[in-house]
């Protein structure tokens, strides 16, 4: 017998994928926190390589980007606070449990441009109580992602810029190369805690320099060969 859904539901998040009218349907999100040196520094953490951690936003939090041209991004409510964190995002073919590190990148699909953006006042606070990051990290529109870049046509990017501007203003500039752990070591990590699934992205983590961003500001996020998103703050 077919279940029949009791209500109405909302589509499953997507992706549009360059260069294909196809769409990358989003299972879960998950992110790594303080993964480049500086920022664990700056966030008052140990950049001496301390074990990863990660944490979730929740799937339908991602907007899209387009490659050419400025969306326009909600300011969110319940915070004073409001910041931006570029990253490069990681998008999964297939998955598993207990991925060996030299296998993890075999179930990569694909590379894109993304902004892990925060209540870093609510996160902040949340800190302070001990309490989970959720109402920080996982506001509505908070995963703002440009398109994926399939693995056929970029490789598996382990070096080369990320930044952001803010009005033409650089605030967060580094190397990919700079990550504390790389993209094979987080899959394989993520793996003994979570089976991965095809569907799944993983932002992976942001470097020095985020800061707040405030209505009427746009942003303009770059990733050497993923392209760039630019998102008018209103």
């Amino acid at each position: 017998m077919t279940a029949v859904f009791a209500i109405s539901i909302e589509p499953r998040a997507t992706i549009p994928v360059v260069g294909s009218d196809q769409v990358f349907p989003v299972r879960r999100i998950y992110c790594i926190g303080r993964n480049y040196a500086a920022h664990a520094r700056e966030m008052g953490g140990d950049p001496n390589r301390e074990p990863p951690f990660f944490f979730q936003k929740a799937s339908d939090t991602v907007q899209n980007c387009p490659a050419n041209g400025t969306v326009q991004h909600p300011y969110p409510t319940m915070t004073a606070n409001y910041h931006h964190e570029v990253e490069m995002v990681v998008a999964l073919k297939s998955g598993g449990r207990d991925i060996a590190e030299k296998d993890a990148l075999s179930h990569v699909f694909g590379y894109a441009v993304g902004l892990d953006m925060t209540r870093r006042d609510l996160q902040d606070e949340a800190k302070t109580l001990k309490r989970p990051w959720e109402v920080g990290k996982s506001a509505d529109h908070s995963a703002p992602v440009g398109p994926l870049y399939p693995v056929s046509s970029v490789g598996h990017p382990a070096k080369g810029s990320i930044s952001v501007s803010v009005n033409g203003e650089p605030r967060q500039s580094s190397d990919l190369s700079d990550m504390i752990w790389s993209v094979p070591e987080q899959i394989a990590i993520l793996s003994r805690y979570f089976e991965l699934k095809a569907g799944d992205i993983i932002f992976t983590g942001t470097p020095e320099g985020v800061g707040k961003v405030q209505r009427g500001e746009t942003m303009r996020a770059v990733i050497d060969g993923l392209g760039e998103i630019s998102l008018h703050i209103v």
